[in-house]
């Protein structure tokens, strides 16, 4: 298990890392020697005639209620939530694999976060307590902690840059999630009433130059996010990822111990950003 649980790590890398930009292979000129008769030209192919993209959509009731919901959060000095998450990637043999995981997080701002990301990838526990961030793989025992940090948008940042570490949800995460999430839009629509797990909400979709995405939105006041789709659009076949949250709490009183990182005494300390090498070892 554990061996699967690294080539899963390794293949989410390397899907949210890598770009899948097609290049153009090399053009050489071509040269005929002497006495040797040219080789008569191919007959040209005729290009489909090119389809231009559709014109962006922005519909502002898909602004509205996203703005609504990151009021929400905004709002909450602390909030927790549950959730599992399913990707499709390719594996050597060509075929699609999914693999499933499940999290647990807490959140109290402006600077303290725990997360516990267990499934099909290594068991990582990550801690923001307001100073450093510290993260540790539990099924390798080992750790890495950060230099010194002042919020929770600066140590996601700091971990999605420098460790590499991905969170397709962060955006919730931010102290302006608005913010994050409409930045590089270039479609926003209303696709309409739906259910999830018996709650009804709304469904949304958006698009960035890179990733086309969902979200659903539990209807009323309430307005926090119950699924979220992605697909990226620039990394090679298309992965695709989807997330659902439960559980939802706003302004719960948290345990200042949930954003407490103890080294263990026989754990091995890495760096950040080293540990997608320490995997392939």
């Amino acid at each position: 298990m554990k061996n699967a649980k690294k080539m899963s790590l390794l293949l989410l890398a390397t899907a949210f890392t890598l770009q899948g930009c097609a290049t153009q292979p090399e053009k050489k000129p071509v040269t005929v020697q002497s006495g040797q008769a040219a080789a008569k030209p191919a007959t040209p192919v005729t290009k489909p005639a090119y389809v231009p993209e559709p014109a962006p959509v922005i519909e502002q009731y898909a602004l509205d209620r996203l703005k609504q919901m990151s009021d929400k959060l905004v709002a909450s000095n602390s909030f927790s939530y549950r959730s599992k998450s399913a990707i499709e990637l390719q594996s050597a043999t060509g075929q699609f694999v999914t693999f499933f995981t499940e999290a647990e997080l807490a959140l109290q701002r402006p600077n303290k976060l725990h997360m516990a990301v267990s499934g099909d990838t290594p068991d990582i526990h990550l801690y923001f307590d307001g100073a450093k961030a510290s993260a540790i793989d539990t099924d390798s025992n080992t750790y890495a902690v950060s230099t010194p940090l002042t919020n929770i948008d600066e140590m996601l940042t700091y971990v999605m840059t420098k460790a590499q570490i991905s969170f397709p949800s962060a955006d919730l995460m931010f102290s302006n999630p608005y913010a994050q999430m409409t930045k590089n839009l270039t479609d926003a629509t209303v696709v309409g009433d739906s259910m999830v797990n018996g709650i009804p909400v709304e469904h949304f979709a958006y698009r960035e130059p890179a990733v086309d995405w969902e979200i659903w939105i539990a209807k009323g006041e309430k307005a926090v996010p119950l699924r979220l789709a992605m697909t990226y659009r620039q990394v090679q076949n298309r992965p695709s990822f989807l997330v659902e949250f439960t559980d939802w709490k706003l302004n719960p009183k948290l345990k200042a111990s949930t954003f407490d990182f103890k080294a263990p005494a026989d754990g091995k300390q890495i760096e950040f950003g080293t540990y997608h090498e320490q995997l392939k070892k």
